[in-house]
């Protein structure tokens, strides 16, 4: 490879587990070699020429844990050892930094057969492996081992170097011809020819330009130094792309050119100093393209802090003035008081929240990627630039065409640098781990009607078998998860792939099966079962404060009511459900929650086919099949043909008996509101906001109805009702501390409090659940304060002891009190949440004076149910005159004589029994 590369020898990338096979410590290794010499294990032939290689420099050794420090990177070779670590976050952090020409090399343990890694366990079922699902299956495997076969630059060898049969395309190499002019030019290489040529007297932009690769990434540094040279500091600038088109080279270009202009401050950021390297490395080019010299007009300041090994992280430039480009980690936010540039590199790996906390009122730019292994969280691409959008559009309405507000522009780069258009690593990398599946969401023919949709159950043997189709359809069911506002990872697939517990199941609308196509996905949702934990286990974990892997639901609800029973119950948590873009807010989302629901219940399952009793269930297909001992040169490796459907109709199977169903997700108001329609309580949230997003995770429950457990009838909640209200209690309270900045519409949904009473109960004569007593609440002394700000003759500040209280007993359900939304939203910021004012005029967005006369009202309403408490208190201890009740001819006067005579016969008895004696 050194010898045919026309340029620096490669640099190489060595990615490990935990030990290297062979050392990198030079007496060390020779003490391994020397071993393995004696063993017969290694040819002394080739000891010396991988010697030279291990010593000949440019190799960067690597932790699989550590892998993330080498984003922004560019390797010429990759070898990753140790194949049970590897997944698909590690495969795409990887072989995405290799340029195009280099080589990856997976090092295989010895293997008698290809299909063994089909059984291989993997280090990340570990993860994958709950106590009532204990068997992954290596689905991943089977398909990755599959799509090598289909990658035109891949060669699976052995360790002779013959090229095993999954490889026998290679033998038949063409060239490809390149699409070039007489000049040995592409098109669109003439086209940042004639660019350079008609910038050329223009400066900075001039010299900066030549310094561009593609089209793309030079009219990017123009959009960049137009902002730059405009200086009005009041733009920012996204720049988009997949791996290896030029984003970071762009950015730096565009650093060198904003010095030339005279900024003074520039301060970068980025998930570590070590993915800058190629961003400082083009600030170095464009400053030789302006004739800047090191040491004489700038100075470079390397990091002295071991990991990040030696990356700048400071420019001092001292030509025309005191200028700097700064590198602050991204957390930093509070060091850029001063600053006129901000550059943030890969900002779809940082934090949502950290980048919002980063903006502010100076030029911004910054690159994210859109696809590849940075890409897959589209959190930043869906959510941020989608804000920065329409506050641009905002600010542009209010200014009326003035010059006030931010401006946003978003510039995209298709053009590829690091690799060549169409590089076949790279395709087969994304159509492996669905990297790309962002930029190709299927269109829908026809929106039919919710009600007429079905909900179907995904074969995942099929699903990821590599069969033609199968892929077709997984790669539609990854667009949609891509394109819902999911923080997404590649690890993803392989946990959709081999974990045991989890299911997937599709919506889809009427299927005609005389058109032999794929039918339209409207709606996707991945169900992880869970519970079915021993008694024992949940004592233990209680005990302990550990929590196993999976199970979140179960053991979260164990931790929350220290209840030891409901893990031992079986649910099911909805782990993804994700729409279709063109199908959102339509209804299909709730259908296929309800059809859902009534599957799990049993409600979808014909009768013949509930009667019908099974010791034993359907075998599921076996992952490997039963191959002939043959050598690895004779192995043929091909797609299954023996697969069951792809897709079965929740009619044609047998629903899991569970419980519950259960949600997990980030606790956002329209979130909340879709599964509070469903019937779903929430049981728990996390009072730490996530690191990621900036949204605090939030566990509802829905108890299904199932014969095993003895529950009132009368209680919609079912067994979930007692603790359900036990929580409302408890988060009420945490409204007053962990909870006081959440928004008033997201607390008012979460604690769901009755509002409207009935005449009757507003009597208090209908439930024993009202206030009876003062005792508890308020003394006589405190109404009377009541009373005097109710009538306006004291101020707010006179009753603010009180509010809480009233606030707590009001959102119990103790005052049967109607008040409207707002009022009540009103009591919930000033008594629960205990905010002035001023925050509750900016929250609720009205004027002091209406948020006060609402205030006094609810004041007035809840004085005048207390004191009519108060007044029963106090006539009931008062003396009453005993009142004669005058009821004439109730007894007629025959009834009244013979009841007189026989109390007068009674009472004769006696007397006569004493005459006979």
């Amino acid at each position: 490879m050194s010898k045919a590369v026309v340029k620096s020898r490669p640099t190489v990338l060595w990615c490990y587990k935990d030990k290297l096979d062979i050392s990198s410590h030079k007496k060390k290794r020779a003490k391994q070699i020397k071993k393995l010499l004696q063993r017969g294990l290694l040819d002394s032939e080739k000891v010396d020429s991988f010697s030279l290689f291990v010593e000949s420099g440019g190799l960067t050794y690597c932790y699989y844990k550590d892998s993330e420090r080498i984003l922004g990177n560019t390797f010429g070779m990759c070898v990753l050892q140790d194949f049970e670590a590897l997944t698909p976050n590690l495969l795409a952090r990887t072989i995405e930094t290799v340029e195009g020409g280099g080589l990856v090399i997976l090092l295989l343990r010895s293997l008698t057969s290809l299909t063994s890694l089909y059984t291989m366990v993997m280090d990340v079922h570990e993860r994958y492996r709950t106590e009532s699902h204990s068997q992954a299956s290596a689905r991943f495997n089977e398909r990755f081992l599959l799509s090598l076969a289909s990658c035109k630059s891949c060669i699976v060898m052995d360790d002779e170097l013959n090229i095993l049969p999954i490889s026998s395309h290679i033998r038949s190499i063409t060239p490809v011809p390149a699409k070039e002019d007489s000049n040995g030019l592409s098109e669109s290489e003439m086209d940042l020819k004639s660019l350079k040529e008609q910038l050329s007297d223009d400066f900075p932009i001039g010299p900066l330009i030549k310094q561009c690769s593609t089209l793309d990434q030079g009219k990017a540094v123009i959009t960049f130094l137009d902002s730059i040279l405009d200086k009005t500091l009041r733009s920012t600038i996204a720049l988009t792309a997949a791996r290896g088109r030029g984003k970071s080279a762009a950015l730096g270009l565009a650093i060198a050119g904003a010095v030339a202009a005279g900024y003074s401050n520039i301060f970068v950021t980025a998930p570590s100093p070590e993915n800058l390297k190629t961003l400082f490395e083009f600030v170095h080019r464009g400053f030789d393209s302006l004739e800047y010299k090191e040491h004489m007009d700038y100075d470079v300041v390397k990091s002295p802090n071991p990991e990040f090994k030696k990356a700048t992280i400071r420019v001092n430039i001292y030509k025309q003035h005191r200028q700097t480009i700064q590198y602050i980690q991204p957390h930093e936010c509070e060091k850029l008081s001063q600053v006129e540039l901000l550059v943030i590199d890969e900002a779809a790996a940082i934090p949502l929240p950290i980048v919002k906390s980063l903006l502010g009122p100076y030029l911004v730019f910054l690159s994210s990627t859109v696809n590849g292994y940075e890409g897959t969280g589209r959190s930043l691409s869906l959510k941020l630039i989608q804000q920065l959008e329409e506050q641009s559009r905002g600010t542009a309405k209010s200014a009326e065409g003035s010059h006030s507000g931010r401006l946003f522009k978003k510039v995209e780069l298709s053009e590829s640098i690091r690799y060549a258009p169409g590089d076949p690593v790279e395709s087969w990398l994304n159509g492996l781990l669905c990297l790309d599946v962002a930029n190709a969401i299927p269109n829908i023919s026809r929106l039919p009607p919710p009600s007429d949709c079905d909900l179907y159950y995904v074969n995942r043997d099929t699903l990821f078998s590599y069969h033609k189709d199968s892929e077709v359809f997984l790669q539609r069911m990854m667009a949609l998860y891509v394109s819902s506002h999911y923080k997404n990872s590649p690890n993803d697939i392989q946990l959709m792939a081999d974990a045991p517990a989890h299911h997937l199941f599709v919506l889809l609308g009427p299927v005609d099966e005389s058109k032999n196509h794929l039918p339209d996905i409207l709606c996707v949702i991945q169900v992880c079962l869970e519970g079915q934990i021993s008694r024992r286990s949940a004592v233990k974990s209680l005990s302990e404060g550990h929590q196993p892997h999976g199970d979140q639901i179960p053991w979260k609800f164990c931790e929350q009511f220290k209840d030891t029973v409901f893990p031992t119950l079986s649910g099911a948590r909805i782990v993804r459900i994700a729409t279709h873009p063109s199908a959102m807010r339509l209804g299909y989302g709730s259908v296929a929650v309800q059809l859902l629901t009534r599957y799990f219940e049993g409600q979808l399952t014909t009768i013949s086919e509930a009667e019908i009793e099974s010791d034993t269930e359907a075998s599921p297909v076996k992952i490997t099949e039963p191959t002939e001992k043959v050598s690895l040169l004779e192995e043929q490796i091909k797609p299954r043909t023996d697969l069951p459907h792809l897709l079965v109709h929740l009619r044609e199977r047998r629903p899991e008996k569970l419980h519950y169903m259960g949600v997990s997700f980030g606790l956002t108001l329209d979130l909340f509101r879709f599964w509070r329609k469903h019937n779903f309580g929430p049981f728990y949230i996390c009072h730490v906001p996530s690191a990621v997003t900036g949204e605090h995770t939030c566990m509802v429950l829905k108890a299904l109805k199932n014969d095993d457990l003895e529950v009132d009838e009368s209680d919609e909640w079912g067994f979930f009702g007692p603790f359900y209200r036990e929580y409302k209690e408890k988060f009420a309270r945490l409204l007053h501390s962990e909870f006081r900045n959440m928004e008033y519409k997201l607390a008012m949904s979460i604690l769901d409090p009755k509002i409207n009473f009935s005449e009757q109960e507003r009597a208090g004569s209908s439930s024993n659940e009202f206030l009876t007593s003062l005792d508890s609440i308020m003394t006589p002394h405190d109404l009377q304060r009541l009373e005097s700000y109710a009538n306006n003759l004291a101020d707010y500040h006179s009753i603010s002891d009180l509010v809480l209280d009233l606030a707590r007993h009001y959102f119990r359900g103790e005052f049967p009190v109607t008040l409207s939304y707002v009022q009540a939203s009103v009591l919930l910021c000033m008594g629960l949440q205990g905010q002035d004012i001023s925050y509750v005029e900016r929250q609720m967005k009205l004027e002091r004076s209406q948020i006060l006369s609402l205030f006094i009202k609810v004041m007035k309403k809840l004085y005048k149910y207390l004191y009519s408490i108060a007044a029963k208190e106090i006539e009931s201890t008062l003396p009453r005159i005993k009142q004669v009740v005058m009821k004439p001819h109730e007894i007629s006067l025959d009834d009244d004589l013979n009841t007189g005579a026989k109390k007068v016969e009674v009472n004769c008895v006696p007397h006569r029994r004493s005459l006979h004696i």
